[in-house]
């Protein structure tokens, strides 16, 4: 018998492109529940063929509101590397940090795309800018490309400016129901739903991608390792990963990417 600590295991491929309200090919949702491998969800019946930011995000509340404990794991960052706070002399706060970011970058607002932000024609973003130097400790161990590195590929800067909105809407909207990890604490509660931060390279060339394309196949490799490894016991060391003492409370405010130990 299965000691899983959740029932439900949801893998979300992001995108930053156009607008909250933009029906877009690139983002996709893959859920498990119990053994039953990942299968594509698609958006509400209607007009849209694709997801849009605002649709995932609403979905996400109706689906966690459920009670039915979940694990969530997008591909974007939840936050910055700690040069960004001691730049723009921010407390290490990551509640404040997302309240912040939203008031300089408003991309979850009607018609924003993130590039209007950069180029000033909305926002403050000029007030809340960063380097594509600064890495997040987690970024620098598995190798992963900064949240400030615009316009290279497998970039997820524009991903990650116009997803930070979203991940404070849904902290506002379902309050102790959700545990953002690390944030919120290294050890998840039982019985909660959790949200995470993933990265789909960890295990997408690995995984036969079959017919899936590369949008879908990263949703579904995120919602296959979350499922395999809370169910074979292996989901706990990911949840500590090994970090020098001194490291965990800046990762705490930096985030951590489930996956790498």
């Amino acid at each position: 018998m299965s000691d899983a600590a959740f029932q439900r295991y949801i893998g979300i491929d992001y995108s930053g492109a156009q607008t909250p309200d933009s029906s877009l090919k690139g983002l996709r949702v893959y859920e498990a529940s119990a053994g039953a491998a990942p299968v594509e969800v698609p958006p509400p019946p209607g007009a849209r063929k694709y997801w849009t930011r605002r649709g995932i995000a609403e979905w996400l509340v109706e689906r966690l509101a459920d009670e039915v404990p979940s694990l969530v794991g997008i591909d974007h960052g939840f936050s910055f590397p700690m040069r960004y706070f001691e730049v723009h002399q921010l407390p290490p706060d990551w509640p404040a940090f997302l309240d912040d970011f939203q008031r300089h970058w408003p991309t979850d607002g009607d018609h924003v795309y993130v590039d209007f932000v950069r180029d000033g024609a909305l926002g403050h973003g000029e007030a809340r800018m960063g380097s594509a130097r600064w890495r997040r400790l987690a970024e620098q161990r598995v190798g992963a490309k900064s949240v400030f590195h615009f316009d290279v590929p497998g970039s997820v800067a524009k991903s990650t400016h116009a997803g930070l909105p979203w991940v404070r809407y849904l902290r506002h909207a379902l309050g102790d129901r959700l545990h953002c990890w690390p944030f919120d604490g290294w050890e998840i509660p039982a019985g909660r739903s959790a949200l995470a931060e993933v990265y789909p390279s960890l295990w997408s060339q690995s995984t036969p991608r079959a017919d899936r394309t590369p949008d879908q196949h990263d949703a579904y490799v995120a919602a296959a390792w979350l499922q395999q490894v809370d169910r074979d016991g292996r989901l706990g060391r990911y949840l500590k990963p090994k970090l020098r003492p001194g490291e965990y409370p800046e990762a705490e405010i930096e985030g951590w990417i489930l996956g790498v130990a």
